[in-house]
């Protein structure tokens, strides 16, 4: 059995989120008045070799997170660890 990380990165808070704010627009054109914010992202999987402890797959995609695939000044992520 391997491990599957699903990671999710999405601007800070404080980040405008253009990108977002027009599928709010457009949402609430469509009729969807009840969505009142949009915040835009990015979803990533990582598969590892299930011959590493759970600790270690996860320090290794806290790396590659802050290494690669966040841009640590206006993004945030989260990532979930299983065994597949």
């Amino acid at each position: 059995m391997n491990w599957h990380v699903s990671v999710y990165v999405t601007l800070k808070p404080s980040v405008m989120d253009p990108q977002g704010a027009t599928v709010q627009r457009a949402l609430n054109s469509m009729g969807y008045k009840a969505v009142q914010g949009v915040r835009m992202g990015k979803f990533t999987e990582l598969d590892f070799d299930g011959g590493l402890s759970e600790a270690e797959v996860k320090k290794q995609a806290d790396e590659i997170c802050d290494k690669l695939l966040a841009n640590p000044n206006i993004e945030s992520y989260r990532f979930t660890v299983e065994k597949k």
